[in-house]
């Protein structure tokens, strides 16, 4: 994943509780551990959200705050760690079959969420003995206010062992989760077979060894259990749901984004014709071109789309992407201009135009606009690295160094954060919001170094 909405970026070996997230738990340092990856796309996590979104109102839940991110894992697995985000594996969304299997998936952890297990391992989290390794997996948390790469993946340290505990649930927790999903499936007009096909494809699952078992099964009830549960509530269901098209259209796209480029472009190209979508077929293609260094017929194929959806700003935002690595600057702001002018409001697609803006040499206009995504994902890495860049090059070195330490902070890195806060504490206006700003990192930062 060379491209830059998902690149993957070096491990970070250790990830610390920094004030960001000190008002859940303080105190808790990561050892140097195995990274997790989230993978940040715009026009992926729009499609997770519509997919998302009745199962959300079924939960009673707020469909605004309730955010569907994708963790860069080939397992079929999903979790949640905190009330506001659901975490599925890009090989579980690879692997399933349909849009009501990936919804029956956000349905039942949406059911954890409602049901409040969520609160009762928060509460066991804090009498944890094993606190290094647990507060790596809060980090996690904190990746899921937008932590991420704007349009990449930023590595989060975790101890694998009690990243597994802590996301297990009892028997009777999981058990109940089915239940509340087939009834937030059915409230939602969406089919619960997808509950039941989902248990089918863990069959099996039970007859290999622990090392070679997904972690999803070894807290979740026997397989045969969950479908014969499932089985009944298809029954009782009585009449089949209809598919919804809006349903399969974002299903189909998001899986279409995601593989052209996770996999291979040959491999695209050659299963792109099958899409039964236009558009989607065409997008795919041009992330295979475009990862192939044929910018000729990249653009050629994302025009296309556009040509079919003019008011979809998340294909002005891939154009923009492959304009901007292709350094054609003022086109790709142009086409960033126009995916903000449709998505206004959303954080990745403002990151986008920002960068544009600057490498086109627009600063000021930059600054404000990476200013305004900040503003609405202020745990946003890249921003915050372009934000540094920006203001060093706009000669004011004090927000560069908030920015550089925010930054350093929020990978955990609390040593190097707490370097550059000093710097900005120096040179910002004493008591300004800025400078309070650098404080909270600094504090974080000497609590951090007394416990070491």
């Amino acid at each position: 994943m060379a491209i830059d909405r998902f690149s993957r970026l070096a491990s970070i070996p250790a990830l610390t509780i920094c004030a960001l997230i000190g008002t859940l738990i303080g105190g808790i340092m990561a050892r140097p551990a195995a990274a997790l990856t989230l993978l940040r796309d715009a026009d992926i996590e729009h499609g997770l959200t519509e997919l998302a979104f009745p199962i959300l109102r079924a939960a009673g839940l707020n469909a605004a705050r309730v955010r569907v991110l994708v963790v860069e894992d080939s397992s079929f697995n999903a979790f949640v760690v905190d009330h506001n985000t659901i975490f599925l594996h890009s090989g579980l969304i690879e692997k399933v079959g349909s849009a009501r299997m990936l919804q029956a998936v956000i349905a039942h952890e949406a059911a954890h969420i409602a049901n409040g297990h969520i609160a009762r391992r928060i509460g066991n989290l804090h009498s944890a003995r094993n606190a290094a390794g647990l507060g790596a997996v809060l980090g996690i948390i904190a990746a899921a206010a937008g932590g991420g790469q704007a349009a990449g993946g930023i590595a989060i340290g975790t101890q694998s062992a009690a990243y597994r505990t802590f996301l297990s649930h009892t028997r009777a927790e999981e058990a109940s989760a089915d239940r509340s999903a087939a009834s937030f499936l059915a409230w939602s007009g969406i089919d619960p077979r997808g509950l039941l096909e989902l248990h089918h494809a863990f069959e099996g699952q039970e007859l290999l060894s622990l090392a070679n078992q997904d972690p999803y099964m070894r807290s979740h009830p026997l397989t045969r259990d969950r479908i014969r549960a499932a089985e009944d509530y298809v029954a009782a269901q009585g009449d089949r749901i209809p598919p919804d098209p809006n349903h399969d259209y974002w299903f189909a796209r998001v899986r279409g984004k995601l593989s052209a480029f996770a996999r291979a472009p040959a491999w695209t190209l050659r299963r792109a014709p099958e899409e039964a979508h236009r558009d989607i077929r065409l997008m795919r293609e041009a992330v295979a071109w475009h990862r192939q260094a044929d910018r000729a017929r990249a653009l050629a194929r994302i025009d296309a789309a556009i040509a079919l959806r003019p008011e979809d700003p998340y294909y002005y935002d891939l154009k923009g992407q492959i304009l901007m690595e292709n350094r054609r600057w003022s086109e790709a702001a142009a086409a960033c201009e126009k995916a903000v002018d449709l998505a206004p409001r959303d954080a990745l697609i403002l990151g986008g135009l920002g960068r544009a803006q600057l490498a086109d040499g627009q600063l000021k206009a930059g600054l404000d606009t990476l200013e305004k995504a900040r503003a609405r994902d202020f745990r946003d890495a890249r921003v915050l690295r372009d934000l540094a860049l920006a203001y060093a090059r706009d000669n004011q070195p004090g927000m560069a160094a908030l920015l550089t330490a925010e930054r350093y902070a929020l990978a955990g890195q609390l040593a190097d954060a707490g370097i550059h806060a000093r710097r900005a504490v120096i040179r910002l206006p004493r008591g300004s919001p800025p400078w309070q700003r650098a404080q909270d990192v600094l504090s974080a930062s000497e609590k951090h170094q007394t416990r070491n």
